[in-house]
């Protein structure tokens, strides 16, 4: 199936995004045009204070948008209640766990709170979606784990679980691979690009792992200080827009490894 024909979970149109308070108005960024399609891998990129979690926050109602439009499955973002936004969209979040008693099943069953009655009862359906989850992201041996047991890395795929359970068609990812080393860096991006391909969902995560991303991604959404580009990672490159994220004095990108280098002096 080609791009084009790939139906448009998320899309955007002329949105600004920043903080209003009632002395004033901070503007972030404007006129952001994005369609986030299905099946897709979707990298998030720029430099630290750019306005990446701001973005994420706005795409995912937690933060309202200063102008413009997001419309999911061609609805407006605020004709959709809680409920459905829930049924549409899950969310994985930098902010640190707080139910780490939890075993693993436990915790990756919260997902399936928008779908259980009103004493949380796991139906057959809900338990078989956990298993598919935990099935997903390789966690079958660490499912009778207490959270708190885990690694940052084991955590992480438990939380992608999580998400999955939640049988979304857009996962929300912010800065997933944070305090993780290389390897598991890598392993997590590689993971989120199988569960892309497999259940042909939209996964959308913001990274400080550009050269990571570039490789595995579908499409990278790029923000710099003047606008906000989405394209392929190929297209991106053969436009040179990585090589304005930083300033040229300390890095710079190769357009043939397409990987960034720090300069040397002589």
């Amino acid at each position: 199936m080609s791009k084009d024909s790939k139906h448009t979970i998320l899309k955007t149109k002329h949105l600004s995004i920043g903080y209003k308070t009632k002395k004033a108005t901070s503007v972030i960024t404007e006129n952001i045009n994005l369609e986030l399609k299905e099946g897709e891998l979707i990298g998030l990129v720029g430099a630290n204070g750019i306005g990446k979690s701001t973005l994420l926050r706005t795409l995912s109602a937690i933060q309202q948008p200063l102008g413009g439009h997001i419309e999911i499955n061609d609805l407006p973002l605020e004709d959709h209640t809680a409920l459905d936004l829930a049924k549409t969209m899950s969310l994985v979040l930098t902010e640190q766990l707080m139910s780490k008693n939890l075993s693993v099943f436990e915790l990756i069953a919260l997902g399936r709170q928008p779908y259980t009655n009103w004493v949380g009862n796991l139906s057959e359906e809900d338990i078989s979606e956990v298993h598919i989850a935990i099935e997903h992201t390789n966690l079958i041996d660490l499912k009778d784990r207490k959270c708190f047991e885990l690694s940052d890395g084991q955590l992480q795929k438990v939380m992608i679980a999580r998400a999955l359970a939640q049988d979304t068609n857009l996962i929300i990812l912010d800065e997933p691979t944070t305090h993780l080393d290389m390897y598991h860096k890598a392993y997590i991006l590689k993971l989120l690009q199988k569960l892309a391909k497999e259940t042909n969902k939209t996964i959308l995560f913001s990274s400080h792992e550009i050269d990571l991303a570039i490789q595995l991604c579908d499409t990278m959404i790029v923000m710099t200080a003047d606008k906000v580009v989405s394209d392929s990672p190929c297209h991106l490159i053969e436009q040179g827009v990585f090589e304005t994220l930083f300033p040229k004095d300390l890095i710079g990108f190769d357009k043939k490894t397409g990987s960034f280098r720090v300069k040397n002096d002589n």
